[in-house]
Protein backbone atom coordinates (compact mmCIF):
# COMPACT_ATOMS: atom_id res chain seq x y z
CA UNK A 1 0.00 0.00 0.00
CA UNK A 2 1.36 3.74 -1.06
CA UNK A 3 1.31 5.78 1.75
CA UNK A 4 1.69 9.92 1.08
CA UNK A 5 1.14 12.91 3.56
CA UNK A 6 -0.47 16.24 1.81
CA UNK A 7 0.03 19.16 3.74
CA UNK A 8 -1.33 22.17 2.48
CA UNK A 9 -1.81 25.99 3.11
CA UNK A 10 -4.24 28.22 1.84
CA UNK A 11 -5.87 31.64 3.13
CA UNK A 12 -5.68 30.84 6.93
CA UNK A 13 -5.73 27.20 7.32
CA UNK A 14 -3.27 24.56 6.89
CA UNK A 15 -5.06 20.74 5.92
CA UNK A 16 -3.43 17.55 6.19
CA UNK A 17 -4.57 14.68 4.44
CA UNK A 18 -3.38 10.70 4.78
CA UNK A 19 -3.82 9.06 1.19
CA UNK A 20 -3.76 5.58 0.75
CA UNK A 21 -3.21 3.92 -2.27
CA UNK A 22 -4.73 7.30 -3.93
CA UNK A 23 -7.74 7.88 -1.19
CA UNK A 24 -8.66 10.20 1.18
CA UNK A 25 -7.75 8.02 4.82
CA UNK A 26 -7.58 10.71 7.34
CA UNK A 27 -7.98 14.51 7.10
CA UNK A 28 -6.91 17.44 9.61
CA UNK A 29 -7.48 20.94 9.57
CA UNK A 30 -6.09 23.74 11.88
CA UNK A 31 -7.34 27.39 10.81
CA UNK A 32 -5.35 30.59 12.62
CA UNK A 33 -8.26 31.62 14.50
CA UNK A 34 -9.68 28.20 15.44
CA UNK A 35 -6.69 25.87 16.81
CA UNK A 36 -7.22 22.45 18.13
CA UNK A 37 -6.66 21.90 21.67
CA UNK A 38 -6.26 19.14 22.53
CA UNK A 39 -2.47 18.07 23.52
CA UNK A 40 -2.37 22.17 24.47
CA UNK A 41 -0.22 23.03 28.37
CA UNK A 42 -2.33 26.29 29.98
CA UNK A 43 -1.29 27.97 33.44
CA UNK A 44 -5.17 27.91 34.70
CA UNK A 45 -7.23 29.79 37.46
CA UNK A 46 -9.74 27.92 39.43
CA UNK A 47 -12.88 29.11 38.28
CA UNK A 48 -15.56 27.12 40.08
CA UNK A 49 -15.11 24.81 42.68
CA UNK A 50 -17.99 21.86 42.27
CA UNK A 51 -18.09 19.52 45.45
CA UNK A 52 -20.88 18.29 44.55
CA UNK A 53 -19.18 16.65 41.20
CA UNK A 54 -15.93 16.30 42.71
CA UNK A 55 -14.76 18.64 40.05
CA UNK A 56 -13.72 22.34 38.87
CA UNK A 57 -14.13 24.54 36.18
CA UNK A 58 -10.59 26.19 35.52
CA UNK A 59 -10.24 29.47 33.59
CA UNK A 60 -8.02 28.68 30.43
CA UNK A 61 -8.30 32.47 29.11
CA UNK A 62 -10.43 33.99 26.26
CA UNK A 63 -13.65 33.31 27.83
CA UNK A 64 -13.23 29.68 28.29
CA UNK A 65 -13.37 26.76 30.69
CA UNK A 66 -12.34 23.69 31.11
CA UNK A 67 -13.82 21.18 33.47
CA UNK A 68 -10.99 19.55 35.47
CA UNK A 69 -12.30 15.98 38.31
CA UNK A 70 -10.20 15.35 41.15
CA UNK A 71 -9.26 12.06 40.11
CA UNK A 72 -6.97 14.09 36.92
CA UNK A 73 -4.80 15.74 39.60
CA UNK A 74 -1.41 14.46 40.61
CA UNK A 75 -1.55 15.45 44.25
CA UNK A 76 -5.22 14.12 44.84
CA UNK A 77 -5.27 11.22 47.27
CA UNK A 78 -7.31 8.48 47.36
CA UNK A 79 -10.60 9.71 48.55
CA UNK A 80 -9.82 13.31 48.97
CA UNK A 81 -12.89 16.03 48.07
CA UNK A 82 -12.37 18.58 45.10
CA UNK A 83 -12.76 20.85 48.03
CA UNK A 84 -9.53 19.61 49.56
CA UNK A 85 -7.71 19.90 46.63
CA UNK A 86 -8.46 22.91 44.84
CA UNK A 87 -9.37 26.55 46.04
CA UNK A 88 -11.35 28.82 43.94
CA UNK A 89 -8.77 31.36 42.41
CA UNK A 90 -5.70 28.75 42.56
CA UNK A 91 -3.43 28.69 39.62
CA UNK A 92 -2.37 25.18 38.44
CA UNK A 93 -1.32 23.75 35.14
CA UNK A 94 -3.36 21.78 33.59
CA UNK A 95 -3.32 19.99 29.88
CA UNK A 96 -6.75 19.81 27.31
CA UNK A 97 -7.51 15.88 27.58
CA UNK A 98 -10.51 16.12 25.20
CA UNK A 99 -11.57 18.89 22.72
CA UNK A 100 -14.57 21.28 23.55
CA UNK A 101 -18.05 19.32 21.83
CA UNK A 102 -21.16 21.88 21.07
CA UNK A 103 -21.62 23.66 24.16
CA UNK A 104 -19.44 21.38 26.35
CA UNK A 105 -16.19 22.87 27.50
CA UNK A 106 -12.74 20.82 27.38
CA UNK A 107 -12.13 18.48 29.73
CA UNK A 108 -8.76 18.80 31.35
CA UNK A 109 -6.39 16.53 33.61
CA UNK A 110 -3.61 18.21 35.69
CA UNK A 111 -1.70 15.19 34.26
CA UNK A 112 0.88 16.63 32.13
CA UNK A 113 2.21 14.44 29.08
CA UNK A 114 4.42 15.59 26.48
CA UNK A 115 4.60 13.02 23.43
CA UNK A 116 7.66 12.48 21.60
CA UNK A 117 8.19 10.22 18.21
CA UNK A 118 9.08 7.36 19.98
CA UNK A 119 8.72 8.32 23.77
CA UNK A 120 5.55 10.16 26.03
CA UNK A 121 7.25 11.60 28.56
CA UNK A 122 5.22 12.25 32.42
CA UNK A 123 7.02 14.52 33.80
CA UNK A 124 4.67 14.46 37.31
CA UNK A 125 4.57 10.92 37.51
CA UNK A 126 6.78 8.25 38.40
CA UNK A 127 5.72 5.15 36.33
CA UNK A 128 7.45 2.75 33.22
CA UNK A 129 5.29 1.54 30.67
CA UNK A 130 5.50 0.02 27.00
CA UNK A 131 2.76 -0.01 24.70
CA UNK A 132 0.31 -2.51 24.70
CA UNK A 133 0.56 -2.78 20.87
CA UNK A 134 4.07 -4.25 21.03
CA UNK A 135 3.50 -7.95 21.85
CA UNK A 136 6.66 -9.75 21.83
CA UNK A 137 7.55 -10.49 25.54
CA UNK A 138 11.53 -10.44 24.38
CA UNK A 139 11.02 -6.62 22.32
CA UNK A 140 9.39 -5.62 25.39
CA UNK A 141 11.72 -6.71 27.69
CA UNK A 142 14.30 -4.91 26.20
CA UNK A 143 12.77 -1.78 25.67
CA UNK A 144 11.72 -2.10 29.12
CA UNK A 145 15.39 -1.96 30.15
CA UNK A 146 16.39 0.75 27.80
CA UNK A 147 13.77 3.29 28.97
CA UNK A 148 14.75 2.09 32.91
CA UNK A 149 18.34 3.15 32.24
CA UNK A 150 17.25 6.70 30.65
CA UNK A 151 14.22 7.52 32.89
CA UNK A 152 15.04 10.82 34.33
CA UNK A 153 14.04 10.56 38.43
CA UNK A 154 10.95 10.77 39.26
CA UNK A 155 9.41 11.13 36.22
CA UNK A 156 7.93 8.44 34.18
CA UNK A 157 8.02 7.60 30.37
CA UNK A 158 5.56 5.49 28.03
CA UNK A 159 7.26 3.66 25.39
CA UNK A 160 5.23 4.23 21.63
CA UNK A 161 4.57 1.79 19.49
CA UNK A 162 6.54 3.37 16.86
CA UNK A 163 9.48 2.71 19.36
CA UNK A 164 9.54 -1.60 18.64
CA UNK A 165 13.12 -2.03 16.61
CA UNK A 166 14.48 1.32 17.91
CA UNK A 167 18.25 1.59 19.42
CA UNK A 168 18.73 2.94 23.24
CA UNK A 169 20.54 5.80 20.73
CA UNK A 170 17.17 7.03 19.15
CA UNK A 171 15.13 6.57 22.68
CA UNK A 172 17.45 9.09 24.40
CA UNK A 173 17.56 11.69 21.72
CA UNK A 174 13.91 11.75 21.43
CA UNK A 175 13.91 12.20 25.74
CA UNK A 176 16.60 14.78 25.37
CA UNK A 177 14.33 16.50 23.33
CA UNK A 178 11.34 15.92 25.50
CA UNK A 179 13.04 17.36 28.75
CA UNK A 180 13.86 19.91 26.56
CA UNK A 181 10.51 21.17 25.88
CA UNK A 182 9.48 20.50 29.46
CA UNK A 183 12.16 22.95 30.59
CA UNK A 184 10.87 25.98 28.25
CA UNK A 185 7.65 25.43 29.62
CA UNK A 186 8.02 25.60 33.64
CA UNK A 187 10.39 28.62 32.66
CA UNK A 188 7.54 30.02 31.20
CA UNK A 189 4.89 29.25 33.53
CA UNK A 190 6.90 30.52 36.03
CA UNK A 191 7.27 34.58 33.82
CA UNK A 192 3.37 34.62 32.69
CA UNK A 193 0.16 35.56 35.19
CA UNK A 194 -3.25 32.70 34.82
CA UNK A 195 -4.33 32.06 32.69
CA UNK A 196 -2.27 31.46 29.64
CA UNK A 197 -1.24 29.36 27.11
CA UNK A 198 2.36 27.50 27.52
CA UNK A 199 2.64 25.31 24.75
CA UNK A 200 0.19 24.62 21.47
CA UNK A 201 0.87 21.08 19.95
CA UNK A 202 0.86 22.13 16.26
CA UNK A 203 -0.71 20.49 13.17
CA UNK A 204 2.17 20.21 11.79
CA UNK A 205 4.34 18.91 14.26
CA UNK A 206 1.45 16.45 15.26
CA UNK A 207 1.70 14.94 11.74
CA UNK A 208 5.10 14.35 11.29
CA UNK A 209 4.87 12.79 15.12
CA UNK A 210 1.67 10.53 14.65
CA UNK A 211 1.37 9.94 11.02
CA UNK A 212 4.67 9.58 9.61
CA UNK A 213 5.59 5.34 10.25
CA UNK A 214 7.90 3.36 7.75
CA UNK A 215 4.77 3.07 5.49
CA UNK A 216 4.85 6.64 4.77
CA UNK A 217 6.99 7.43 1.29
CA UNK A 218 5.84 10.91 0.78
CA UNK A 219 5.60 14.25 1.95
CA UNK A 220 3.83 16.47 -0.40
CA UNK A 221 3.60 20.61 0.55
CA UNK A 222 2.65 23.34 -1.20
CA UNK A 223 4.51 25.84 0.72
CA UNK A 224 8.82 26.71 0.72
CA UNK A 225 8.32 27.63 4.05
CA UNK A 226 6.45 24.05 5.36
CA UNK A 227 8.97 22.07 2.77
CA UNK A 228 12.15 24.06 5.87
CA UNK A 229 9.00 23.10 8.68
CA UNK A 230 8.71 19.60 7.64
CA UNK A 231 12.62 19.07 6.79
CA UNK A 232 13.59 20.48 9.96
CA UNK A 233 10.53 18.40 12.09
CA UNK A 234 11.95 15.06 10.42
CA UNK A 235 14.91 15.91 11.43
CA UNK A 236 14.25 16.76 15.39
CA UNK A 237 12.11 13.86 15.61
CA UNK A 238 14.55 11.81 14.77
CA UNK A 239 12.65 10.62 11.39
CA UNK A 240 14.27 7.97 8.86
CA UNK A 241 15.57 9.66 5.77
CA UNK A 242 13.57 7.22 3.07
CA UNK A 243 10.42 9.79 3.50
CA UNK A 244 10.82 12.27 0.53
CA UNK A 245 9.73 15.98 0.75
CA UNK A 246 8.36 16.77 -2.06
CA UNK A 247 7.40 20.68 -2.60
CA UNK A 248 4.53 21.34 -4.98
CA UNK A 249 4.52 24.33 -7.19
CA UNK A 250 1.41 23.55 -9.54
CA UNK A 251 -0.94 26.15 -10.29
CA UNK A 252 -4.26 24.34 -9.27
CA UNK A 253 -4.34 24.11 -5.25
CA UNK A 254 -2.39 20.57 -3.90
CA UNK A 255 -6.01 19.44 -2.96
CA UNK A 256 -7.25 19.45 -6.02
CA UNK A 257 -4.20 18.11 -7.96
CA UNK A 258 -4.26 14.92 -5.76
CA UNK A 259 -8.12 14.56 -6.13
CA UNK A 260 -8.47 14.96 -2.24
CA UNK A 261 -10.52 18.23 -2.96
CA UNK A 262 -13.68 16.11 -4.09
CA UNK A 263 -13.09 13.16 -2.11
CA UNK A 264 -13.56 15.62 0.77
CA UNK A 265 -16.56 17.18 -0.55
CA UNK A 266 -18.19 13.38 -0.91
CA UNK A 267 -17.16 12.86 2.92
CA UNK A 268 -19.87 15.32 3.81
CA UNK A 269 -22.39 13.78 2.02
CA UNK A 270 -24.98 11.29 3.82
CA UNK A 271 -25.34 8.56 1.32
CA UNK A 272 -22.10 7.10 0.22
CA UNK A 273 -22.00 4.80 -2.82
CA UNK A 274 -20.21 1.09 -2.72
CA UNK A 275 -18.49 -0.34 -5.31
CA UNK A 276 -21.11 -2.86 -6.24
CA UNK A 277 -24.27 -0.38 -7.07
CA UNK A 278 -25.51 -0.33 -3.36
CA UNK A 279 -25.23 2.31 -0.68
CA UNK A 280 -24.37 3.91 3.03
CA UNK A 281 -26.74 6.64 4.40
CA UNK A 282 -25.24 7.85 7.25
CA UNK A 283 -26.97 10.07 9.62
CA UNK A 284 -25.30 11.84 12.64
CA UNK A 285 -27.17 13.16 15.61
CA UNK A 286 -26.38 14.03 18.59
CA UNK A 287 -26.66 10.70 20.97
CA UNK A 288 -24.88 8.04 18.67
CA UNK A 289 -24.86 7.45 14.35
CA UNK A 290 -26.69 5.63 12.77
CA UNK A 291 -25.72 4.06 9.23
CA UNK A 292 -28.19 2.25 6.61
CA UNK A 293 -27.26 -0.53 4.39
CA UNK A 294 -28.96 -0.80 1.22
CA UNK A 295 -29.04 -2.65 -2.11
CA UNK A 296 -29.45 0.22 -4.31
CA UNK A 297 -28.78 -0.61 -8.08
CA UNK A 298 -27.35 -3.34 -7.57
CA UNK A 299 -29.15 -6.70 -8.04
CA UNK A 300 -26.77 -9.26 -7.83
CA UNK A 301 -26.67 -12.52 -10.43
CA UNK A 302 -27.19 -15.36 -8.07
CA UNK A 303 -29.79 -15.57 -5.12
CA UNK A 304 -30.96 -13.03 -2.75
CA UNK A 305 -29.07 -14.11 0.33
CA UNK A 306 -25.89 -13.80 -2.00
CA UNK A 307 -26.54 -10.53 -3.37
CA UNK A 308 -27.55 -9.63 0.41
CA UNK A 309 -23.66 -11.11 1.74
CA UNK A 310 -21.95 -9.03 -1.35
CA UNK A 311 -23.40 -6.09 -0.58
CA UNK A 312 -22.77 -6.24 3.45
CA UNK A 313 -19.39 -7.45 3.08
CA UNK A 314 -18.15 -4.25 0.80
CA UNK A 315 -20.73 -2.08 3.46
CA UNK A 316 -18.55 -3.31 6.78
CA UNK A 317 -14.82 -2.11 4.62
CA UNK A 318 -16.34 1.12 3.56
CA UNK A 319 -18.06 1.89 6.87
CA UNK A 320 -14.58 1.08 8.43
CA UNK A 321 -13.24 3.58 6.02
CA UNK A 322 -15.78 6.40 6.05
CA UNK A 323 -15.98 6.49 10.45
CA UNK A 324 -12.01 6.70 10.06
CA UNK A 325 -12.58 9.92 7.23
CA UNK A 326 -15.24 10.90 9.00
CA UNK A 327 -13.94 10.69 12.61
CA UNK A 328 -17.24 9.43 14.08
CA UNK A 329 -17.18 8.77 17.40
CA UNK A 330 -18.87 7.44 20.33
CA UNK A 331 -22.14 5.14 19.43
CA UNK A 332 -22.42 3.44 16.50
CA UNK A 333 -25.74 1.76 15.31
CA UNK A 334 -25.08 -0.17 11.67
CA UNK A 335 -28.44 -1.80 10.28
CA UNK A 336 -26.80 -3.89 7.90
CA UNK A 337 -29.58 -5.78 5.19
CA UNK A 338 -31.47 -8.49 7.06
CA UNK A 339 -29.27 -11.73 7.00
CA UNK A 340 -30.88 -14.80 8.74
CA UNK A 341 -28.05 -16.80 8.04
CA UNK A 342 -25.80 -16.81 11.52
CA UNK A 343 -22.79 -17.81 9.38
CA UNK A 344 -23.35 -14.50 6.91
CA UNK A 345 -23.26 -12.30 9.86
CA UNK A 346 -20.23 -13.58 11.33
CA UNK A 347 -18.80 -13.38 7.78
CA UNK A 348 -19.89 -9.48 8.18
CA UNK A 349 -18.22 -8.64 11.55
CA UNK A 350 -15.50 -10.60 10.84
CA UNK A 351 -14.99 -8.44 7.77
CA UNK A 352 -15.71 -5.22 9.60
CA UNK A 353 -13.34 -6.31 12.69
CA UNK A 354 -10.39 -6.75 10.16
CA UNK A 355 -11.35 -3.14 8.44
CA UNK A 356 -11.46 -1.68 11.69
CA UNK A 357 -7.79 -3.25 12.11
CA UNK A 358 -6.25 -0.67 10.44
CA UNK A 359 -7.82 1.95 12.71
CA UNK A 360 -5.50 3.20 15.15
CA UNK A 361 -8.45 4.89 17.02
CA UNK A 362 -10.24 2.19 19.81
CA UNK A 363 -13.49 0.56 18.31
CA UNK A 364 -15.20 -2.17 19.99
CA UNK A 365 -17.50 -4.15 18.20
CA UNK A 366 -20.51 -5.46 20.21
CA UNK A 367 -22.11 -7.91 17.78
CA UNK A 368 -25.88 -7.76 16.29
CA UNK A 369 -28.37 -6.99 18.25
CA UNK A 370 -32.17 -9.29 18.39
CA UNK A 371 -33.05 -6.95 16.09
CA UNK A 372 -30.77 -7.68 13.67
CA UNK A 373 -28.71 -4.02 14.04
CA UNK A 374 -25.06 -4.31 14.76
CA UNK A 375 -23.50 -1.99 17.85
CA UNK A 376 -20.16 -0.36 17.60
CA UNK A 377 -18.41 1.75 19.78
CA UNK A 378 -15.67 4.43 18.41
CA UNK A 379 -13.50 6.64 20.73
CA UNK A 380 -13.83 10.01 20.64
CA UNK A 381 -10.64 12.02 19.69
CA UNK A 382 -11.86 15.02 18.00
CA UNK A 383 -14.56 16.69 16.30
CA UNK A 384 -15.99 15.04 13.60
CA UNK A 385 -15.90 16.24 10.06
CA UNK A 386 -19.39 17.53 9.53
CA UNK A 387 -18.74 19.75 12.29
CA UNK A 388 -15.80 20.94 11.48
CA UNK A 389 -16.56 21.46 7.67
CA UNK A 390 -20.01 22.64 7.86
CA UNK A 391 -22.18 24.59 10.13
CA UNK A 392 -25.93 24.10 10.40
CA UNK A 393 -28.28 25.64 8.19
CA UNK A 394 -29.82 28.51 9.12
CA UNK A 395 -33.31 27.59 7.27
CA UNK A 396 -33.84 24.19 9.55
CA UNK A 397 -31.56 25.09 11.94
CA UNK A 398 -30.05 21.53 11.59
CA UNK A 399 -32.29 19.10 11.92
CA UNK A 400 -32.44 18.77 7.87
CA UNK A 401 -36.28 19.68 6.79
CA UNK A 402 -38.34 22.92 6.09
CA UNK A 403 -41.76 23.48 7.10
CA UNK A 404 -43.81 22.45 3.45
CA UNK A 405 -45.17 25.17 0.93
CA UNK A 406 -48.78 24.44 2.30
CA UNK A 407 -47.39 24.82 6.05
CA UNK A 408 -45.81 28.45 5.29
CA UNK A 409 -48.85 29.26 3.35
CA UNK A 410 -51.38 28.10 6.47
CA UNK A 411 -49.36 30.01 8.55
CA UNK A 412 -49.54 32.82 6.73
CA UNK A 413 -53.28 33.08 5.97
CA UNK A 414 -53.71 32.41 9.79
CA UNK A 415 -51.93 35.81 10.62
CA UNK A 416 -54.14 37.22 7.21
CA UNK A 417 -57.25 36.16 9.45
CA UNK A 418 -55.83 37.72 13.09
CA UNK A 419 -55.17 41.00 11.57
CA UNK A 420 -58.14 41.10 9.49
CA UNK A 421 -60.45 40.91 12.40
CA UNK A 422 -59.11 44.28 13.50
CA UNK A 423 -61.95 47.08 12.67
CA UNK A 424 -59.39 49.67 11.80
CA UNK A 425 -57.68 47.50 8.96
CA UNK A 426 -58.06 48.40 5.99
CA UNK A 427 -55.30 46.77 3.43
CA UNK A 428 -52.73 43.79 4.19
CA UNK A 429 -49.64 43.13 2.57
CA UNK A 430 -47.34 39.87 3.02
CA UNK A 431 -43.71 39.19 1.86
CA UNK A 432 -43.01 35.90 1.79
CA UNK A 433 -40.42 33.60 -0.43
CA UNK A 434 -41.86 34.30 -4.29
CA UNK A 435 -42.61 30.36 -4.94
CA UNK A 436 -44.70 30.63 -1.31
CA UNK A 437 -45.95 33.91 -2.61
CA UNK A 438 -47.06 32.37 -6.22
CA UNK A 439 -48.80 29.48 -3.75
CA UNK A 440 -50.57 32.46 -2.01
CA UNK A 441 -52.04 33.98 -5.07
CA UNK A 442 -52.93 30.80 -7.18
CA UNK A 443 -53.60 30.50 -10.90
CA UNK A 444 -55.04 33.80 -11.89
CA UNK A 445 -55.14 35.03 -8.49
CA UNK A 446 -57.83 32.87 -7.89
CA UNK A 447 -56.61 32.22 -4.09
CA UNK A 448 -55.74 35.51 -3.49
CA UNK A 449 -59.38 36.44 -4.25
CA UNK A 450 -61.16 34.22 -2.27
CA UNK A 451 -59.00 35.10 0.57
CA UNK A 452 -60.30 38.57 -0.04
CA UNK A 453 -63.57 37.47 -0.57
CA UNK A 454 -63.18 35.76 2.43
CA UNK A 455 -61.82 38.26 5.25
CA UNK A 456 -63.38 41.71 3.21
CA UNK A 457 -60.21 43.03 3.21
CA UNK A 458 -57.67 44.35 0.14
CA UNK A 459 -54.97 41.73 0.32
CA UNK A 460 -51.49 42.30 -1.73
CA UNK A 461 -48.45 39.54 -2.04
CA UNK A 462 -45.24 40.45 -2.92
CA UNK A 463 -42.57 37.76 -3.48
CA UNK A 464 -39.51 38.68 -1.52
CA UNK A 465 -36.43 36.93 -2.27
CA UNK A 466 -34.34 38.04 0.64
CA UNK A 467 -36.23 36.34 2.93
CA UNK A 468 -36.02 32.85 3.87
CA UNK A 469 -38.54 29.61 3.34
CA UNK A 470 -40.22 29.95 6.66
CA UNK A 471 -40.24 33.59 7.08
CA UNK A 472 -42.48 36.13 6.07
CA UNK A 473 -44.08 39.59 6.80
CA UNK A 474 -47.76 40.25 7.26
CA UNK A 475 -48.72 44.08 7.69
CA UNK A 476 -51.86 46.01 7.96
CA UNK A 477 -52.71 49.25 7.59
CA UNK A 478 -55.01 52.09 5.53
CA UNK A 479 -55.44 51.33 2.01
CA UNK A 480 -53.01 54.48 0.82
CA UNK A 481 -50.57 52.97 3.35
CA UNK A 482 -50.48 49.54 2.28
CA UNK A 483 -50.95 50.21 -1.43
CA UNK A 484 -48.11 52.24 -1.34
CA UNK A 485 -45.86 50.19 0.10
CA UNK A 486 -47.21 46.95 -2.40
CA UNK A 487 -45.98 48.87 -5.86
CA UNK A 488 -42.71 49.73 -6.06
CA UNK A 489 -43.03 51.01 -9.19
CA UNK A 490 -45.61 53.25 -10.75
CA UNK A 491 -46.94 53.84 -14.59
CA UNK A 492 -44.24 56.03 -16.65
CA UNK A 493 -40.95 54.92 -13.66
CA UNK A 494 -38.06 53.43 -15.76
CA UNK A 495 -36.06 50.62 -13.29
CA UNK A 496 -32.81 48.60 -13.99
CA UNK A 497 -33.72 44.81 -13.53
CA UNK A 498 -32.90 41.30 -14.92
CA UNK A 499 -34.76 39.14 -16.79
CA UNK A 500 -34.82 36.39 -14.59
CA UNK A 501 -36.98 33.75 -16.46
CA UNK A 502 -39.60 32.82 -19.67
CA UNK A 503 -43.41 33.75 -18.80
CA UNK A 504 -44.97 30.74 -18.15
CA UNK A 505 -48.04 31.66 -19.72
CA UNK A 506 -46.57 33.45 -22.66
CA UNK A 507 -43.34 31.86 -24.10
CA UNK A 508 -42.39 35.73 -26.31
CA UNK A 509 -42.77 37.66 -22.83
CA UNK A 510 -40.35 37.37 -19.62
CA UNK A 511 -40.30 37.80 -15.93
CA UNK A 512 -38.15 40.43 -13.98
CA UNK A 513 -38.67 41.58 -10.31
CA UNK A 514 -38.45 44.75 -8.65
CA UNK A 515 -37.99 44.76 -4.98
CA UNK A 516 -39.72 41.23 -5.09
CA UNK A 517 -42.60 42.60 -7.15
CA UNK A 518 -42.92 41.07 -10.80
CA UNK A 519 -42.59 42.81 -13.67
CA UNK A 520 -44.22 40.90 -17.04
CA UNK A 521 -41.74 42.30 -19.67
CA UNK A 522 -42.68 42.45 -23.34
CA UNK A 523 -40.76 40.09 -25.90
CA UNK A 524 -38.28 39.80 -22.85
CA UNK A 525 -37.73 36.32 -23.25
CA UNK A 526 -34.67 36.53 -25.85
CA UNK A 527 -33.18 38.39 -22.56
CA UNK A 528 -32.96 35.96 -19.70
CA UNK A 529 -30.33 36.52 -17.60
CA UNK A 530 -29.65 40.06 -18.95
CA UNK A 531 -30.18 43.43 -16.98
CA UNK A 532 -32.39 45.51 -19.01
CA UNK A 533 -33.65 48.88 -18.34
CA UNK A 534 -37.45 48.88 -18.52
CA UNK A 535 -40.52 51.31 -18.55
CA UNK A 536 -43.59 50.36 -16.67
CA UNK A 537 -46.96 50.40 -18.75
CA UNK A 538 -49.12 49.40 -16.28
CA UNK A 539 -49.27 48.34 -12.66
CA UNK A 540 -51.99 45.91 -11.29
CA UNK A 541 -52.25 44.36 -7.68
CA UNK A 542 -49.94 41.30 -8.09
CA UNK A 543 -47.81 42.40 -11.26
CA UNK A 544 -46.42 45.49 -13.53
CA UNK A 545 -46.10 45.12 -17.55
CA UNK A 546 -43.27 46.72 -18.87
CA UNK A 547 -41.76 47.09 -22.31
CA UNK A 548 -37.85 46.73 -22.28
CA UNK A 549 -36.21 50.45 -24.05
CA UNK A 550 -32.74 49.08 -23.53
CA UNK A 551 -30.23 46.37 -22.95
Amino acid sequence: METRIAISQLLNQTQVGLVEDGRLAEYYIQRDDEQRAVGNIYKGRVENVLPGMNAAFVELGSGRNGFLHVDDLPWARPGQSISEALRKGQPLMVQVQKEQVGTKGPRMTGKITLPGRFLVLLPQENHLGISRQISDPNERERLHVIAESIKPPDMGLIVRTVAEGCDGDLLAEDLRFLLEEWRHIQERSERVQAPALLYQNSLVYRVLRDLVTDNVSQIIVDRPELYDIVVEGLSSLSKQPTVQVELYEGKVSLFEHLGLAKQLEMAQNKRVWLDCGGYLIIDETEALVSIDVNTGKYVGVGDLRETFLKTNLQAAEEIAWQLRLRNIGGIIIIDFIDMDDNGARNQVLARLEEALARDKTKTHVLGFTSLGLVEMTRKKTKRILSEVLQSPCPLCEGTGRVQSEDTVAARIVSRIFSLAAEPEVESILVKCDPAIAAHLIGPSASNLEELESATGKEIYVRGTPSLSWEDFQVISGSRERIAAQAHPVAVGDRVAAKIEQVHVSNPQSGIARVDGFVIDCQQGAQYVGRMVTLEILEVFKTYATARIIKV
